[in-house]
């Protein structure tokens, strides 16, 4: 059995990152943030591990931005490409922007949260359970 490897990249190509594991399980957040960070109706994440993401390119590109006192968004100072976002509360893993892989990904996300900010625009049409909360 040989390891998980996934590539991504932003919308340029400046930024360009490896993650050499698993790719946890995929959430679409309706918070406001996520909304706002991405400029689309809710974010599609996955947490990855820290020890398994490596930037391979473009590194000086990458810039990060403190959205509250606990989570900084990383993304691509370029084309603004979200990538990855860091939480205090969970420092061995990352917040993959999902949109951002090469590789093609098989598994489907297995929930929304944080339906209670989603914009008043956006509906809900699938059947993923839905939260309130994380």
């Amino acid at each position: 059995m040989h390891a998980q490897q996934y590539t991504g990249s932003c919308l340029c190509g400046a930024v360009c990152y490896e993650i050499n594991g698993p790719i946890g399980d995929l959430v679409k957040c309706h918070c406001s943030r996520c909304r706002k960070a991405n400029g689309t109706a809710y974010a599609t994440n996955a947490p990855i591990a820290k020890a398994d993401f490596k930037i391979v390119a473009g590194e000086q590109y990458l810039k990060k931005y403190a959205s509250t006192a606990t989570t900084q968004r990383c993304f691509c100072s370029e084309c603004g490409s979200p990538i990855i976002s860091i939480k205090a509360e969970t420092p061995d893993f990352y917040r993959l922007r999902i949109g951002t892989l090469d590789t093609p990904l098989t598994q489907k996300p297995s929930c929304h949260i944080f339906v209670g900010s989603k914009a008043e625009w956006d509906e809900i049409c699938d059947d993923l359970p839905q939260h309130e909360r994380p």
